[in-house]
């Protein structure tokens, strides 16, 4: 919507689509919820009961203390309210765009803005880490999507902090960073992440952990009666057990029709997540599943890993697009911990699914040489050129040499 993509209306979901699917929908800001008389009430004075009650409270973007985060002019990216009021600021004017952040939410929205802004917009992404997208690329990865992007004239500062938003007459003016530079700025997005929204949840005792309320692998919280899913919830790392945060779209999407499926009697646990996401950027589109070799060894882990150059269709058919895929697996048990894809045409980087159901499936470098893709000349390379089978190939041959 931003970008002038999307409509309002092709965002928010009709009350109508719910209402004919018998589901009364009520738009009231829940102040208490009473788990004893099992009662939920509203800030206008309306009380319903339930017998189970399922919360979905999601996140709010975290927005850290930084002096001038209030001026006119600093927005957060998270709902339709910001979109419009970003869409609206563009429009008047703002063509001095500094990102703090280069997670994908920023850098899908600076590609946007470079792609339809014109040579008038000068766009700065400023990330504390020293690489872009740096949760979800290493940086033998992360080199090329930069330096795409640099030639989309976005410019990057790594390694440097805002220490300040520098303001005029109640209004963004610029940025000041760590290492002393100033950034001339009159649009200043904030996306550093969210954070999830508790505070109902706390009032009514329910157990929390580090990340969010505590529940079961079918999603039960403490209390009796009461689910929860989505951004609002503490998930598991499938590949290391540890909580983690896990604030995508995907697993909120199964932890609420597997909390459906509780309630109609089935027992289908949540597995945990991978963090699996992708983010498309002009022509060039990045997913990733699982571990990031960087994150696997942070977890203590000794990796072994391997890239390999790949092409969207054989090499004789025209219209060829060359992709990369990094696969990373664990060098003592030779599990596949996770894989990056970073892409200039769509269809393979949708791969990464495939990887996601190789982690799942406790998948080793062994096994995995043995994979085969469905191939046609105009929809992959050839069967000798499958990347995962190569990757694992070149993995193998690694871990097997100490």
């Amino acid at each position: 919507m931003v970008a002038g993509l999307a409509t309002e209306q092709s965002i928010v979901i009709p009350d109508k689509m719910l209402s004919d699917a018998a589901i009364a929908v009520h738009h009231q800001e829940v102040s208490t919820i009473d788990p004893e008389s099992k009662q939920v009430k509203t800030s206008a004075g309306q009380s319903y009961s339930y017998d189970k009650l399922f919360l979905a409270m999601g996140s709010s973007p975290f927005i850290p203390p930084i002096e001038g985060r209030d001026l006119e002019g600093v927005v957060t990216l998270r709902d339709l309210v910001d979109a419009t009021a970003i869409k609206k600021r563009l429009a008047s004017g703002g063509k001095q765009i500094v990102f703090i952040g280069a997670g994908f939410i920023s850098m899908e929205i600076a590609a946007l803005l470079a792609e339809q802004g014109g040579d008038a917009t000068r766009i700065t992404v400023v990330e504390l880490m020293d690489r872009v997208l740096p949760l979800m690329l290493d940086g033998d990865m992360a080199e090329g999507v930069q330096r795409y992007l640099a030639d989309e004239k976005i410019n990057f500062i790594t390694g440097d902090k805002v220490e300040k938003i520098i303001g005029q007459n109640g209004k963004v003016k610029g940025v000041l960073l760590a290492s002393g530079r100033k950034i001339e700025a009159d649009l200043v997005f904030l996306n550093i992440g969210v954070r999830p929204n508790l505070e109902l949840a706390r009032d009514i005792g329910l157990e929390m952990g580090d990340y969010g309320i505590k529940v079961n692998g079918y999603q039960e919280t403490s209390a009796p009666d009461i689910l929860a899913g989505g951004d609002c919830v503490q998930k598991y790392s499938f590949i290391t057990g540890k909580p983690t945060a896990g604030q995508l779209r995907g697993p909120a999407v199964v932890q609420g029709r597997l909390a459906a499926k509780r309630l109609a009697g089935f027992d289908i646990s949540f597995p945990g997540v991978l963090d699996a996401g992708g983010c498309k950027m002009l022509d060039m589109t990045v997913t990733a599943t699982g571990l990031t070799e960087t994150r696997a060894r942070e977890e203590g882990f000794e990796t072994v890993s391997a890239i390999v150059d790949s092409r969207s269709k054989h090499g004789m058919i025209a219209g060829m697009a060359p992709w990369r895929l990094k696969l990373v697996f664990d060098k003592n048990n030779h599990r596949l911990l996770g894989g990056q894809i970073v892409s200039r045409d769509i269809a393979p980087a949708r791969e990464i699914d495939a990887v996601s159901a190789f982690i799942f499936g406790k998948k080793t470098i062994a096994e995995l040489t043995t994979f085969t893709s469905a191939c046609n000349p105009d929809i992959s390379s050839e069967p000798s050129a499958e990347p995962i089978t190569i990757a694992a190939e070149q993995a193998l041959q690694k871990a097997t040499k100490s």
